[in-house]
């Protein structure tokens, strides 16, 4: 870490520990046709990584907050009735928190999800002796790319920005983690394109987890 000792790793979730992105899109694409909104899923894709505070207005930039805020409530009761139970956790994930909690590294999940959907992922991982803190929505004002979820991540990390590094699947987890000085190693298993990452400013790319785990000794986390 140029110098300064690792002492956390600020984990993204969904895309980056668990297989959801997909499914986040298709529910997003229900809730806008629910309120008269016709929104191709490839289209929502490109915005998946983001919470409803920022990609909504990406998506219908003339909305208003209320109107917004109804969408965002009715996808989220969506998601959980009908989509949260097919999401499924990447393999590794508790082999690599191990061989971090093994090097002394702290590890916070820093989720743009709802507390209650980030619970249920730590149950699906089955490693929740592991992480150290959690973070999610209910602790940012304002979700990815904007920098709040990562900063209360580092917060009860106790860490600074020199010490601790992210992974994270979207270029707005890259971008997010860069407005307070921190790096990003990006998995691809969120479905974003080399160059995106890449051009956020990712450290290095690896396929996912599992990859990382077998890179361990030759990546930022050694």
């Amino acid at each position: 870490m140029s110098g300064s000792t690792l002492r956390a790793v600020l984990f993204d979730v969904d895309g980056t520990l668990v297989d959801s992105n997909d499914l986040h899109a298709e529910a997003w694409a229900q809730a806008f046709s629910h309120f008269g909104f016709a929104i191709a899923v490839d289209r929502i894709r490109g915005q998946i990584g983001k919470g409803g505070d920022n990609l909504i207005p990406s998506l219908l930039p003339q909305l208003s907050d209320d109107k917004a805020e109804k969408i965002s409530d009715f996808r989220g009761d969506l998601f959980k009735r009908d989509y949260i139970d097919r999401v499924t956790a990447f393999p590794g994930v508790c082999q690599l928190f191990e061989r971090l909690r093994a090097g002394g590294r702290a590890i916070v999940l820093a989720s743009s999800a709802k507390g209650e959907e980030l619970e249920h992922h730590l149950d699906l991982l089955g490693c929740r002796d592991l992480v150290t803190a959690t973070t999610s929505a209910d602790d940012a004002e304002s979700s990815k790319p904007d920098p709040d979820i990562f900063a209360a991540a580092l917060k009860v990390a106790k860490a600074d920005a020199g010490s601790a590094i992210v992974v994270g699947d979207t270029p707005y987890d890259i971008e997010a983690a860069a407005k307070i000085g921190l790096r990003t190693i990006a998995v691809r298993s969120g479905g974003f394109d080399d160059d995106a990452l890449r051009e956020a400013g990712a450290l290095i790319l690896v396929d996912d987890v599992a990859d990382l785990l077998a890179r361990y000794d030759e990546s930022p986390l050694a």
